[in-house]
């Protein structure tokens, strides 16, 4: 790049908020001492909220120290891999941080994920622990054997309820399909027998920040899903850097924990940013729009990182206008844009300020936001953050850089980017080259430095706040015995961001009803990536080559839809 190259002067520096520097002074600290530094400074304050059962910043990294003693009685040491599949309870937070503490790796994966799903993860992770919930664990117990998998601890959504949720639990917790009784089986442990079984006194363990801390998965089906190796390093300046773009924050906030913390959006701008801060966290598990409405007219919180469909969900139920949100201040929004009147109606109804971002799993995921106090622009994924280079390169010759306002491939270098992909040095090399990460986003920048996605480069859907990849569905769709093609697209929804749309081409002679494959996928999928329209055709638009023209298909749709 030349002295004179839009990207190389910054054009967005001059509209970041008043405070927000453009590089950041990194302390050179690792989550886990960020977690004791905060329980020296806060003891008794409140870390963790779950249903109303509230632990301290002192309780909570006691829990650390005793399930890290644990975790190295069971013979985790530092490097092994161990997995994580809870949602947003306190056992997650408290597992996450003990695995770090001792220099393990932690492997968090989505509980509504399928065996298929979850088997490629694990296997692909050479996990050998798993922390998961007492309703998955009969399951977990039978996918075992074929994973490397040898302990299993299981909790239960009872292990910390308040009085009088406490006592009522057991009595109507199966009922409500709230729990589950676990099948004896060998090498499994409940959580709270771990617990109090060991002291708070973890081995003594360095760790560097070059060091890898977790494998972040970027879906969930063999052939697609890659581990990214985020390093202690990452996950530290990633909090720090964020920390940095909302100067008018102090230690006094309370965060919404609906974002799923086994998600890398959730678990850095959620979970880790309030442990860095000293921040209460309000802990939602499902976060379905009565759910996040009771957790925020009772506890108040004031800074809610959420995705498009909870805002929409929320403004929806017929109980918002007896709900008081006025608490929140501040909301962060990404994984898909947010249209602008809900954008309106939200702020309206809650007094807060909404900013959208963006980022990927290869980079923490935080790259772009929008200034907090500043120019908001609509449709804007926002400016780059402190120390976050940003180039629109080329689609003809992924080299050059192209002028202000063509567009081309995000590139992005930083702090966040993470260390390349587990046991895949070849798509490393492809994504990452000088430092800087591939988005496979194509997008532009205007004048003032604000960038925009245009379209993207991969095929990825967005539907409700997750990354679907089109392949996931397509090779359950080609196992099918009737179907001799298929081809997965994402089309715009109001509620979802984006649809998930199926084209199937039957093998000569063969007859199927949409509702056939649909059940036939259901067992084969997590749930948010059902799809919502299957529709047959004779066959499918294709290149000289064979290979199918999704584009094609995509424009055809959205403008059957106008």
């Amino acid at each position: 790049m030349t002295t004179d190259n839009p990207y190389r002067t910054k054009p967005w520096l001059s509209h970041y908020e008043a405070g927000v520097p453009e590089h950041v002074k990194y302390e050179s600290i690792c989550l886990p001492d960020c977690l004791k530094r905060s329980a020296s400074r806060f003891p008794d304050k409140m870390a963790l909220t779950f249903q109303g059962y509230r632990i301290t910043f002192k309780q909570l990294n006691a829990m650390v120290d005793r399930f890290a003693t644990g975790l190295a009685d069971f013979g985790i040491r530092k490097g092994d891999s161990v997995a994580i599949l809870l949602p947003n309870v306190i056992p997650c937070v408290v597992a996450y941080y003990a695995i770090l503490r001792i220099g393990a790796i932690a492997v968090m994966n989505n509980p509504l994920y399928t065996d298929r799903e979850l088997e490629h993860q694990f296997t692909d992770s050479e996990s050998k622990m798993l922390i998961t919930l007492d309703l998955l664990t009969n399951r977990m117990i039978d996918l075992r054997p074929v994973t490397q998998i040898q302990k299993i601890i299981y909790t239960s959504i009872g292990d910390y309820l308040p009085f009088p949720k406490n006592l009522l639990f057991p009595l109507v917790g199966k009922k409500k399909k709230l729990a589950a009784d676990v099948k004896p089986a060998k090498d499994v442990y409940r959580w709270k027998k771990v617990l109090a079984r060991y002291p708070a006194t973890p081995p003594a363990v360095t760790l560097a920040f070059d060091d890898v801390a977790m494998y972040q998965y970027t879906g969930g089906t063999t052939g697609v899903s890659k581990g990214v190796m985020l390093t202690h390093g990452n996950l530290s300046k990633q909090i720090q850097h964020i920390m940095a773009w909302f100067p008018t924050f102090d230690s006094n906030e309370i965060m919404l924990g609906a974002l799923p913390f086994f998600h890398v959006f959730g678990l850095s701008t959620s979970m880790n940013l309030a442990i860095y801060t000293g921040w209460g966290n309000i802990l939602v598990p499902k976060p379905q729009p009565p759910q996040l409405l009771e957790a925020i007219s009772k506890f108040k919180p004031t800074f809610a990182p959420l995705v498009p469909t909870m805002y929409i969900g929320m403004l929806e139920h017929p109980d918002i206008g007896e709900t008081d949100l006025t608490s929140i201040k501040g909301c962060f929004s990404g994984s898909a844009p947010l249209p602008v009147e809900v954008i309106n109606k939200f702020e309206e109804k809650t007094g807060s300020i909404i900013v959208e971002g963006y980022g990927l799993t290869e980079s923490c995921p935080v790259t772009h936001v929008n200034p907090f106090k500043g120019r908001r622009k609509v449709g804007s994924i926002g400016l780059p953050i402190p120390d976050t280079e940003c180039r629109i390169v080329s689609l003809k010759d992924g080299l050059s850089d192209v002028p202000v306002g063509e567009s081309g491939e995000l590139f992005i270098r930083g702090p966040q980017i993470m260390k390349g992909y587990w046991k895949r040095p070849d798509a490393t090399a492809e994504t990452i080259t000088d430092g800087w990460l591939h988005t496979g986003d194509i997008a532009k920048m205007d004048d003032d430095g604000y960038f925009y996605i245009v379209d993207r480069k991969k095929d990825m859907i967005l539907s409700s706040g997750y990354n679907v990849y089109p392949r996931d569905i397509e090779e359950v769709f080609f196992e099918h015995p009737k179907v001799m093609e298929a081809s997965v697209i994402g089309l715009p929804h109001a509620k979802r961001g984006e649809l998930i749309k199926v084209f199937v081409v039957l093998k000569e002679g063969k007859t199927a009803t949409a509702e056939e494959l649909m059940t036939y996928c259901q067992g084969k999928l997590a749930k948010y990536k059902w799809p919502a329209e299957i529709e047959f055709r004779k066959e499918l638009p294709k290149t000289n080559v064979g290979k199918v023209l999704k584009k094609d298909l995509r424009a055809m749709e959205l403008e059957k839809r106008q």
